[in-house]
Order: C-alpha cells, then structure tokens, then sequence
C-alpha cells in the first residue's frame, strides 16, 4: 500500500487523502439514515401495519435515489463546464446542511404529517449531493492519476465510501446502547460535512480537463469565423458517446444497489421477523458486515495493482453466479442468524461490481460528456434498482417466498456480464488488455474519449 501512495507526486498524494476524507464524509452521513431507518421511521412516519410500515420503509429508502438522475444532470453540467473541482467542494456543502436541518428536525408525534414530508425533502436533497460528489471523486482521481496506480487509488474512494457506512453503523450503534439522543448522530454528520468542505477547497482542477479547456479556448482564439461554427466542428467538443457503451456502463451499475439491498435491508427483515432481533441488534449486525466488505474493498484494490482490474471483475462474476442459485435453498433451511451472517458475508465479499474497474470504463467516455454521462447511467440505474429492488423483494418474497430473489438475481446478473465483456472488447481493441499478468507497463488509456 504504501509503494503505491509513494509513486504518486505530492499533489497527487494530497489529492488522493483529501478526496477520501470528503467521501468519508459524504456517506457517513448519507447512510446514517439507512442503518437507522428502522428507528428513524417511527419517529417520523405514521404508525401502521406491517406490510403497509414495509411499504413506507422501501418507499423512504427509494426516494433518495429516485432524484439522483436530476443531480446527476444538474453536477454533470457543472463538472464538464466549470470543472470536477466545484461538484466535490457544492456537494459536500449540500450535505452538512441537510445533516443539521435533520438533526433540528420535529418529529411526526410534534408537528404530524409535515415531519415526513420535510424528513423526505432532506433525503431527496442528499441524494442530489451524493450523485455529485462520489462520481466527481472518481473522475478527479482517474484523469488525475496514471496507470497502475490509478486503479488502486480509485478504488481506494470506493473504501472510503464504505468506511462512512462502516462509520454510521458505528455511532448508530454507539445511539442506541448508550441510549444517546439521535439528533446528537446528525450534528455530528454536519460538522464533519463542513470540515470535508472546507478541505476540498484546496484541490486544483484535473489536468486532463485543464488541457482539454485551454486547447478548445486555443482553437476559439486562433479562429477568424464565428465561435459557433468552431464549437460545431471541434472534435474535442463534438465526441459522440458509443450507445453501446452507455448501455454496458449502466448494466454493469444495476447490480450494486441489488446487493445492498439484499444484504443489509431485506436480510435485516429476516433478523427482525424469524430471529426477533431488536434495532440494535441489527445495526450490530451489519456493522460486523459492513466491516468484511469494506476490507474486501482494500482487498480488490491493492490487488488492482498487479493484476489487471476486469480479470478481478470477471473472476467475482463467476464465483457469485454460482453461489447465487442457491440462496433460496440456503434461506429456507437456515436456523440461526450466524448462517445468515456467513451468507450475507460471502455477497459482500464476492458481489459483482464495478470495482476495481471503474477507472477503466470511464476513460471510454469523452471528457466533455464524461460526468454528465457516466454520473446519470450511475444514478439511473441505483433509482431504478433500489425501486425494483425495494418492492420486487416485498411482492416477489410474498408471492414465491425466498425463490422469488431470483427473478431479480438473474436479470441482474447476465446484464453485467454484457457489460463488462463489452469493455474487455473496448480493451482488446484498443491494445490495453494484458494477454498474461497485468504489469505497469500497459500503455496509458488516459484519453480524450474512445
């Protein structure tokens, strides 16, 4: 690990932390609400039956990422005219405000109906920041750092990602054994959201998008026509994004959101219905959880840097499409919460994603559409999935018990397959896909697009 970081120059390495402090930030107090839904909503919802509380749960589970596509349009357009650097600095900002308009928030029992309405309106805002801030993170970061390291270090954002989570379980945990005032958890988030603020600040715009700027602005000043027509015909400018690709990337997004779903809230339903497990208990549980999949993450990251990232990608398909078939068989027959425990950890471990390849696909993107295009099919396929997640594991589970996660499982699973042997082809054929072992000599894909 730390050969990596030493490789990197001085702007890189500071770069790098400053990135992963925000984004610990960010999803620490984005996922505070997710692992403490189950006590939140009582606070600022109605009390219901449980099949209808289910509804209402997956509904203010959803709603978060129902929006992202307009924040992904909103900082796309932001981070491919003005730069990378403000979507982190605006977004985290966004973020802490929510974070202490929670924390200052009546609750359903003070003010009724309005409470959930204004709770809602928080979650809906955070998803816009989040959208922006985890993808402007992972561009910087790739058009920023060559190869090899540049695999590692972006999925090292990833990790931070999942540390934040890591991090919420930990004082959603610390809430409710030392019977603490929740609100307390949120002012936290805020403060800790205005300190990645601030520290983003000092971040430069990436090269690679500087240098795409000032050749276009090289090309307006040295043309005697209208700048209209130079805009027109500009290469840089006019790239067309493959369709193809766009239709791989987001495949290859729909398969995250299905996981965590799994693992850490239709699987908390388990807990509560067949073992009686209380809030904590739960929040306990996912914390050992989110605990194994974020060393998984560190894992699959420092492994990036010497083997080639898709040959992991591809290895982790194949193993969870094996062991996915017999998830229902395995559910139906479990009889403590430890055999749950071991299924969940194995989804964490193996699960397919993008990671350790997310630096890879984005560079088959044209760095003036590259935010906008690669941030959208990112949030259109979470609010897509956490939806039909969310709900088809209610109905779906009702109607054909545990067998029912397979109607979504398998979809899943083969369009991700399309995805991510479509980009091995992109990789082939551009000569950048080692035969044997990865080595840092494979040629830079850092790239204007395809």
């Amino acid at each position: 690990m730390g050969k990596i970081f030493s490789s990197l120059s001085l702007e890189q390495r500071e770069a790098a932390v400053i990135l992963q402090i925000g984004t610990f930030l960010e999803y620490f107090d984005l996922m505070l609400y997710v692992h403490m839904a189950v006590f939140l909503n009582e606070l600022f919802f109605p009390k219901t039956d449980p099949h209808v509380a289910s509804l209402i749960s997956a509904t203010s589970f959803c709603i978060t990422f129902v929006f992202r596509p307009f924040g992904a349009l909103i900082f796309g357009y932001i981070g491919d005219t003005f730069g990378r650097k403000a979507t982190v600095v605006i977004t985290t900002l966004m973020m802490s405000l929510c974070c202490a308009t929670m924390a200052m928030l009546p609750t359903y029992a003070q003010i009724g109906i309005t409470a959930a309405w204004l709770f809602t309106i928080c979650r809906i805002v955070q998803g816009l920041s989040s959208m922006g801030e985890i993808m402007g993170a992972l561009i910087y970061l790739t058009e920023l750092v060559k190869i090899p390291e540049r695999y590692p270090i972006v999925t090292f954002i990833g990790c931070a990602d999942f540390l934040g989570t890591l991090a919420a379980l930990a004082v959603a945990t610390a809430v409710l054994s030392l019977n603490m005032d929740w609100r307390g958890a949120f002012w936290i988030g805020a403060i800790v959201a205005v300190v990645g603020t601030v520290a983003r600040t000092a971040l430069r715009e990436t090269p690679e998008f500087v240098n795409a700027k000032l050749r276009l602005k090289k090309d307006l000043e040295q043309s005697n026509i209208d700048n209209t027509v130079v805009l027109k015909e500009n290469i840089i400018v006019n790239e067309k994004v493959n369709h193809k690709t766009s239709l791989a990337y987001f495949l290859v997004q729909c398969s995250r959101p299905v996981w965590f779903y799994f693992v850490y809230i239709h699987c908390a339903s388990i807990l509560k219905h067949s073992f009686h497990y209380s809030t904590k208990q739960i929040i306990q549980h996912n914390l050992l959880l989110a605990a194994i999949e974020f060393l998984a993450m560190v894992f699959y990251g420092y492994l990036s840097y010497r083997v080639y990232p898709l040959k992991i990608v591809k290895a982790r398909l194949i193993m969870v499409s094996v062991f996915i078939i017999f998830i229902p068989y395995l559910l139906f027959n479990i009889t403590t919460a430890t055999q749950l425990l071991f299924i969940q950890a194995l989804i964490c471990i193996f699960k397919p994603t993008q990671t350790p390849g997310a630096a890879i696909m984005f560079v088959h993107f044209p760095i003036f559409k590259r935010f906008t295009y690669v941030s959208f099919l990112y949030a259109l396929s979470r609010a897509l999935m956490y939806v039909v997640t969310s709900f088809g594991c209610v109905y779906l589970t009702k109607a054909f018990g545990h067998w029912g996660l397979l109607i979504v499982f398998i979809p899943v699973l083969i369009g991700f397959k399309f995805g991510i042997f479509h980009f091995e082809n992109l990789e082939k054929q551009a000569g950048h896909y080692p035969n044997n072992k990865y080595s840092s000599k494979v040629i830079d894909v850092n790239l204007v697009g395809n």
